[in-house]
């Protein structure tokens, strides 16, 4: 599989409340929330696509109130983290 990239318009990326030079990191996060959210993505996987560690993640997911799914898969996941000494 490749890479994605979604196309936002112009008027859209002009129409949010941010800086120009945070959209790109923002929407990715914010699409990362979503599926996390609606349990497409695993923590992880949704960490990975907002571009953070485990810890910035969970501290995201906290500051929003967002429940922790957790499911065997993700457990399955932390212990070959741990066990790569990584």
């Amino acid at each position: 599989m490749s890479d994605v990239t979604i196309r936002v318009p112009r008027d859209i990326v002009q129409a949010l409340r941010l800086p120009p030079d945070v959209v790109a990191v923002e929407l990715q996060r914010e699409l990362a929330v979503a599926l996390y959210q609606r349990g497409i993505l695993s923590s992880g996987k949704a960490a990975a696509l907002a571009g953070m560690n485990r810890w910035e993640w969970e501290e995201l997911l906290g500051a929003r109130k967002i429940s922790r799914h957790y499911a065997e898969e993700d457990l399955d996941q932390d212990i070959g983290y741990a066990d790569c000494g990584e």
